[in-house]
C-alpha cells in the first residue's frame, strides 16, 4: 500500500513537471519593416459614443496609435465609414500627419475588409503585420482583424485606441478577437516593442517626445528626472528613503 501511494505520488509530481515543461504559445513580436498601422474610422462623430474611456484620454490614444507609423517609419493605411453622415471625418490631425496616405472613405461597408480599395491598400503595402485600431471595438476593430486573421495577417489589435458604448462591449469583443488568435495590446507596448531597445533609432532621442505628447504619465516621469538631473539636489528628509524602507 505504502509503495503504491509512493509510486501515484511520483506520478503526479512527473506530471506536474512535464506540464511545466510544456511550451507555451510564441511570444510573437512587432516587427516594424512589416507592419502597417490601420486607423479604422477614429472618427469625430463616432469619438462621442465612446464610453469606455475617458474623452481627453482617448483623443490622446487614438492620436498616439496615429503618430506610431511616423514614428517607426511604416506605412499607414487610413479609412472612414459613411463619412458624410453622423459618423464624421477623421480628426483632422490624423490627415494632416499624413497628407500623402490612401484615405480610403468607405460609402457603405461596415467591415473595411469588404472594401476592395481598402483591401488593395494593405496589399500594396506588401507588410505581414497589421497594427489596427477603430471605433466601435465591437464592429470597426473586431470586424476588421477577424478579416485579417482569415486572410493569413499577424493582427496587434491596440486596445486603448479603440473605443466602444461600454466596457461590457469592449471586454466581450477583446475576448473574440484574443480567442481568435489577435493579439491584443496598448499603445505604450506597442511603442516598446517596434522600438526594443532604447539605444536604437528611434530610441529614446525620438521616443520620449512623443510619449510626453501623448502619454502624460510617462511624459512626466522623464520630466521629473530630467528635473531632478538639473536641480541636482534634495529636499529634507529625501535623502535614504529607499534605504530607510527597506529597513
Amino acid at each position: 500500500m505504502l509503495s503504491s501511494s509512493l509510486f501515484s505520488a511520483f506520478l503526479a509530481a512527473a506530471s506536474v513537471a512535464a506540464a511545466q515543461l510544456t511550451p507555451g504559445p510564441p511570444f510573437v513580436r512587432i516587427n516594424k519593416t512589416d507592419a502597417v498601422v490601420v486607423v479604422a474610422d477614429l472618427q469625430v462623430g463616432l469619438f462621442q459614443i465612446v464610453h469606455d474611456y475617458d474623452p481627453t484620454e482617448f483623443r490622446n490614444n487614438i492620436l498616439f496609435h496615429s503618430a506610431l507609423a511616423k514614428l517607426f517609419d511604416m506605412p499607414i493605411v487610413l479609412t472612414t465609414s459613411f463619412e458624410t453622415g453622423p459618423n464624421g471625418p477623421l480628426p483632422k490631425e490624423i490627415p494632416n500627419m499624413y497628407p500623402d496616405a490612401p484615405l480610403i472613405k468607405r460609402q457603405g461597408e461596415v467591415d473595411a475588409w469588404d472594401n476592395s480599395e481598402f483591401r488593395q491598400a494593405v496589399e500594396a503595402t506588401g507588410k505581414s503585420q497589421v497594427i489596427l485600431a477603430g471605433i466601435t471595438t465591437d464592429v470597426c476593430t473586431e470586424y476588421l482583424a477577424l478579416s485579417l486573421i482569415e486572410a493569413g495577417y499577424t493582427v496587434f489589435a491596440n486596445t486603448e485606441a479603440s473605443g466602444t458604448f461600454s466596457l461590457r462591449l469592449a471586454e466581450d469583443a477583446n475576448r473574440r478577437m484574443e480567442n481568435a488568435g489577435v493579439i491584443l495590446m496598448g499603445g505604450f507596448s506597442i511603442a516598446m516593442d517596434a522600438m526594443r531597445d532604447w539605444r536604437n533609432t528611434p530610441g529614446s532621442a525620438q521616443v520620449l517626445p512623443v510619449l510626453d505628447q501623448y502619454l502624460p504619465a510617462y511624459g512626466y516621469l522623464a520630466r521629473a528626472h530630467e528635473g531632478a538631473v538639473i536641480n541636482g539636489s534634495l529636499a529634507p528628509g529625501e535623502a535614504g528613503l529607499k534605504r530607510r524602507a527597506r529597513k
